[in-house]
Order: structure tokens, then C-alpha cells, then sequence
């Protein structure tokens, strides 16, 4: 797709005055370089609906997108594979990938996409701050901005549309849950994920508020960044400090996973009335049989599957409709160890 002349001038020259001012971490990598990619070819049948490309004109659609890891965690992973097989050529585009989970490293991939005149910059935020100003340049040098999977903390004329989990109702549903459960006390492990982050802020939330209101007492609430390893190496420390807990509520599955892991090497029982409660989020597959054998109690649904939503959104857009909502939720829902079934599992793991 053609941009004006002038579109494309400004565009370098704002990347250009902001490749010092932004994404500035020592820590940081150059995404631009390292971590960004061309759309590989793959031999997975392409998201439905691939009949008529998107480009009425005939030429593909540039698109950037900015993603976490996709080894973060089996949610990633699904996600990552969904807009692969929807952003092919087949189906009218030319995409780029770039991933990273810290902030300032995304940014600079969203400079570097900025300069490389993408149509459309695709965005999962690894925070939920900082993004005014790079979401501003997309805009002034005509590229439109798609948030998927996470929202940010920006004004909503910066983005298009918002293709998102309900994050607050992830956590509202959870605790709901839990509350049901009649615990004469509840002594909880919190296992956090990265700080910062839509998932992260709306599962905390729920939990803090029931905390406040019904008088739960956190033993722990630290992060452990979606990873199994350090989960299990703070439910250890926990359980060595001879600490009395109940309840583990995970923010992710692997955090769950590695909790687990320590229960196990300490052999305290854990599952559907055994000493310990095991929640998790995110539906994987190999996390739900777990529920179906009734070691673990509890698992939010958090749907992966976005591709077909956004490539929707891009259609209308390029057809020079009006969206009719800015903010777009999909449907999930919690599994309770109790009466979840195969069919369910087979449905719904991820």
C-alpha cells in the first residue's frame, strides 16, 4: 500500500530525533536488529475467512507486529502460531514480527517499524505505560495501530481498535471462585506476573480487593514473570520458612507448574480436597488435564486466538468502514477441577 511522500519524510525524520531519547535502558537490545523478522513461509492452513485478501488493490498490506516472547508460555506460543498462519501473503500481507518483554525493547522495534513504513502496527505491550509518544509518530506518518492481547495506558485516538481478554474480569472471576470454595482461612501464596502488565494488573486487582474486604492474608505476593523456575523457587521458600498456606494463586499456568513442583519435593498434597488449592490462567492443554485429574482445583480461560479478530478489523478499515466498537472482548470463562470435562479440555486447551 502507497503512503504519501511527505507521510513517509516525517516519519524518518521523527525516528530519527527520537532514536535517543527513547528506549533508553542500558538493559535494552536493538529488537530492530536482533529480534525482528520476516513472516516465514508456513505450511499451516491460514486463519478462516482467507478468500479475498484484505488489499483491494492487489498489493500487500505492510504490517508490524510487536509481541512478548513466544516462549514466554504456551499462551504465547498459541498466539504467536495464530497470527503467523493469519498474516501470510496468501491472505494479502507482508509481516514482520518482533519480540521482546521488556518495554523499551518494543518501542524500539515500533521505531524501527515506524521508519520501515509498515500500513499497520500490530501491538501486545509488554507494560501498559509509555507509549504515547511512539504511538503518536505511528500516527503522523499515516500508520494505524492495532492493540491485541494487552491494553496500554494511552489516549484511544492513538490506536484503532483494542482486541483484548478482559483482564479485570479474568481476576473478578478467579476470586469469585475462590470465595466459593468456604475456606475456614485463606493463607495464599500470590505468584505475580511481570509487573506492570494487563494480565498481570486485573489478576492482582481482583485479588488485592477480596484481601481488603474479606480478610485474606497473603503469606507471599511476589513476581515471578510467567516462569515455572522462579514460581517454584518462592513457593520453596515459603515452605522451608515453615509458613502455613492454603491457597496457591498463580497468574500464569507455568508459575502453577513450578508451585506444583515445590508441593511435590515437599510432598504436601495439593488438588480437589487435598491440603493445598492450586489455581492458574491461561488454558493450556497439558494445565486443564491436570484440573480433569483433579490435582489441580482452578484455570481462567485467556483466549489466544486474535488473528482472525485483527485481520476483521484491517478489512473494514481498508474498505473505509467505521468500527463500530473501539474495544473489542473476547469471550473466556474459569474451569472448576469438579466438573470439568474431556470434551472441555479438548475444546478449550490451547
Amino acid at each position: 500500500m502507497k503512503k504519501k511522500l511527505l507521510s513517509v519524510l516525517l516519519s524518518t525524520a521523527m525516528v530519527a530525533a527520537l532514536a535517543t531519547g527513547c528506549g533508553s535502558s542500558k538493559e535494552a537490545a536493538a529488537p530492530a536488529a536482533d529480534t525482528t523478522e520476516e513472516a516465514a513461509d508456513t505450511e499451516e492452513a491460514p486463519a478462516e475467512d482467507t478468500a479475498e485478501a484484505p488489499a483491494a488493490s492487489g498489493e500487500l498490506i505492510k504490517v508490524g507486529i510487536i509481541n512478548n516472547d513466544p516462549n514466554e508460555s504456551g499462551y504465547r506460543t498459541a498466539n504467536d502460531k495464530d497470527l503467523k498462519a493469519t498474516f501470510t501473503e496468501e491472505n494479502g500481507y507482508d509481516a514482520s514480527f518482533a519480540y521482546s518483554l521488556k518495554n523499551d525493547e518494543q518501542i524500539t522495534a515500533a521505531q524501527k517499524f515506524i521508519q520501515d513504513g509498515v500500513d499497520y502496527l500490530l501491538l501486545s505491550a509488554a507494560d501498559t505505560a509509555g507509549w504515547d509518544s511512539v504511538l503518536q509518530d505511528a500516527q503522523d506518518a499515516g500508520i494505524r495501530v492495532i492493540l491485541f492481547d494487552r491494553t496500554i495506558d494511552a489516549d484511544e485516538s492513538l490506536y484503532e481498535a483494542s482486541i483484548v481478554s478482559d483482564m479485570d474480569k479474568e481476576g473478578e472471576t478467579a476470586v469469585e471462585w475462590l470465595k466459593g470454595q468456604g475456606l475456614s482461612e485463606y493463607n495464599i501464596i500470590h505468584l505475580q506476573g511481570v509487573m506492570g502488565s494487563a494480565a498481570q494488573q486485573g489478576r492482582s486487582g481482583a485479588l488485592d480487593a477480596a484481601v481488603a474486604s474479606d480478610g485474606w492474608n497473603l503469606v507471599t505476593q511476589q513476581t515471578a514473570e510467567w516462569n515455572a523456575e522462579k514460581a517454584q523457587q518462592i513457593v520453596q521458600s515459603v515452605i522451608d520458612s515453615g509458613e502455613s498456606f492454603n491457597v496457591i494463586y498463580a497468574e500464569n499456568d507455568d508459575m502453577a507448574k513450578g508451585a506444583v513442583a515445590a508441593l511435590d519435593k515437599a510432598n504436601i498434597s495439593h488438588g480437589v480436597g487435598k491440603d493445598v488449592i492450586v489455581m492458574g490462567f491461561d488454558c493450556n492443554k497439558w494445565a486443564l488435564e491436570e484440573l480433569l485429574a483433579q490435582n489441580w482445583n482452578y484455570d481462567g480461560q485467556c483466549n489466544p486466538f486474535q488473528g482472525v479478530y485483527i485481520d476483521e478489523v484491517i478489512k473494514k478499515l481498508e474498505a473505509g468502514e467505521t468500527l463500530s466498537e473501539k474495544v473489542i472482548i473476547m469471550d473466556e470463562k474459569g474451569f472448576d477441577a469438579e466438573t470439568i470435562t474431556q470434551d472441555e479440555v479438548d475444546i478449550y486447551g490451547i
